[in-house]
């Protein structure tokens, strides 16, 4: 059976400058390095509609298959700051109900880890929020 829980012993929150807080590595990383395994709260459609009324908006992912849901991933996941060009990638396994974020490149020590808000570690597509 796999873990449905796991944070790496190499990564911390701390402060990310205009961005708040931030994910930061304690060590090198190697491309395809599994840095955290989350479980999420599912959240329907109509308690959604709530949420969008409060600052957890900004920290909720879309999901299931038609996107009709949301969830409130629990570890570091909502810490995560986007980035266009992101060095690391989450995956949903809306069947286990987890967040798995892994690098997609090597990382060093004292970075800040980010993720891709639009899915794809690459994906340009605007986001919701202004980006300085």
């Amino acid at each position: 059976m796999s873990p449905l829980n796991y944070i790496s012993e190499h990564i911390f929150v701390a402060a990310s400058g205009e961005k708040g807080r931030g994910v930061f590595t304690s060590s090198n990383l190697k491309k395809n390095s599994l840095i955290e395994i989350a479980p999420v709260i599912v959240i329907s459609k109509k308690d959604r509609a709530h949420i969008d009324q409060t600052l957890l908006h900004d920290y909720i992912f879309e999901w299931g298959d038609q996107r009709n849901q949301c969830c409130m991933a629990l570890g570091y996941v909502p810490l995560y700051n986007h980035s266009y060009r992101s060095n690391c990638e989450y995956e949903m396994n809306y069947k286990q109900q987890i967040i798995t974020v892994k690098t997609v490149r090597a990382i060093k020590a004292g970075e800040e880890l980010t993720i891709n808000y639009n899915g794809n570690w690459n994906n340009a597509k605007p986001v919701w929020f202004p980006m300085s």
